[in-house]
Parts: structure tokens; sequence; C-alpha cells
């Protein structure tokens, strides 16, 4: 059965839009350069909805937390949208909110899976390059292999950590399928 194209449209545009804000969130998170140009199209693109939350949302300690409230508020106005355009029965809004909030989860996971790849790709290929690209992605996998190999360091210069953090990342993204739309 072919899906309503007015649905595909409204989900891929929600998609795009949560994927960017999500994305601001993890660059604030590692500390990625700001001045990166990818970074500033980022902040262009997030900017006022975001800045008009954090004005009402508490910093805990280095997390600012108002991207990700607008990212679970864009996922929810993408699920009532279809579930308007699609013409379903409303469900609570209470499920549509546990849906939002697996949905930025699993946008975190996607990203950090993604963004780990095409480090491991990088430090094969061009290492040290001076891309705006790689670097934004070393800076954002950087916090979490540092973390990894805290517990599993380098063995003879072999680094493990993106094995550990894929199986991490599966692990925790089977739990979370059940709930992704």
């Amino acid at each position: 059965m072919a899906q309503d194209p007015i649905v595909l449209i409204i989900r891929m545009l929600g998609e795009m839009y949560a994927f960017i804000i999500i994305l601001r969130f993890l660059l604030q998170l590692s500390h990625a350069d700001y001045y990166n140009p990818i970074s500033q199209a980022i902040a262009k693109l997030t900017n006022v909805p975001v800045v008009a939350i954090s004005r009402a949302v508490p910093r805990i300690g280095k997390f600012d937390l108002s991207a990700l409230l607008y990212a679970t508020v864009v996922k929810l106005a993408t699920l009532l949208l279809i579930v308007m355009v699609s013409g379903m029965n409303m469900p609570n809004i209470a499920q549509l909110l546990v849906l939002a909030i697996v949905g930025v989860v699993n946008g975190i996971l996607e990203i950090y899976f993604w963004a780990v790849l095409g480090s491991v790709i990088i430090s094969w290929v061009a290492p040290g390059s001076y891309h705006p690209g790689p670097q934004l992605i070393q800076q954002v996998t950087q916090p979490l292999f540092k973390l990894v190999q805290k517990v599993i360091p380098p063995i003879g210069g072999l680094d493990l950590s993106p094995i550990f953090i894929f199986l991490a990342i599966t692990i925790i993204q089977s739990q979370l399928g059940r709930f992704v739309y």
C-alpha cells in the first residue's frame, strides 16, 4: 500500500528540521567550533525559537535543553500533522509525546552512529583535514570516543571504541524500535 505523498512530505520536512535542531544540541554539547560555517548555518536556522525557549528553560550544567525541547515540539507537531492529514483517529497526546521524545533520542543515536562511522573513515582517508565538515564530525565524536576510551583504552595503537559505540547504539535502538514511528 502506497503512502500519501503529503504525509511523506510532512514527515520528511519535520524529520529534516528536527535533525538540524538535534545537531545544534550535539554541537553545543561537544563544544564544537561555533565559527565553523556549518555551525553558523545550523545556528541561523534554529536561533530564534531556541533562544526564545532558552529564556524559559534553565540550563542544567553544560546542557542547554532548549534545543532538545524544541526538537521534541517539532517531532510532536510533525506527528500531529501526519495524524490529521492521514485521517486517523487522534491518539492520546501522551502517546504522541512519548513517540516524539523517543524520536528525538533515536535522532541523537542516528547522528552519533553516522558521525562515528564518518570519523572512522576520515581518520583513514584524510586525518587532520581542514575542511569544515570533517572538523565538525571529529569535534562531535571526540567526547564520545574519550568517554569510551576511559573504559577501554586503545590496545597497541588499535582503538576499539567505535566498535563499542556501534554496539551500544544498536542495543539502545533495538529497545527504542517499538516506539519509533
